[in-house]
């Protein structure tokens, strides 16, 4: 567990810590700043994500499946990235799978 106590995405975001005494505006403005540093990690780690699209793409063409596994947050988008798959890419349901802990209650609940 002091694994994932340490991760990044585990820990308050110091820069928003003051969000809820901010003007809607600072807010947007805020969050918007925040999401710049998503742009900036993803830049940086194109070569690995195009070969991760490759072999699931490789994958799914032999037959095999995408399985998101999560709990909590990352489980429910897990579930909702599978669910768009089949509208979007005319991936078949079997190819690309989303299992949260908890399972539909989980998903429903907080």
């Amino acid at each position: 567990m002091s694994i994932i106590k340490n991760l990044a995405t585990e820990k308050r975001n110091e820069n928003t810590k003051n969000i809820d005494k901010l003007s809607t505006y600072e807010m947007v403005e805020l969050i918007n700043k925040e999401d710049e540093a998503v742009i900036q990690a993803v830049r940086s780690q194109l070569r690995p994500i195009s070969e991760a699209v490759d072999t699931i793409y490789t994958a799914i063409s032999n037959g095999g499946r995408l399985i998101y596994m999560g709990a909590g947050t990352s489980g429910r988008l897990g579930v909702l990235d599978a669910s768009e798959w089949f509208p979007t890419y005319g991936v078949g349901d079997e190819s690309v799978v989303g299992i949260i802990a908890g399972g539909d209650y989980a998903l429903r609940n907080p």
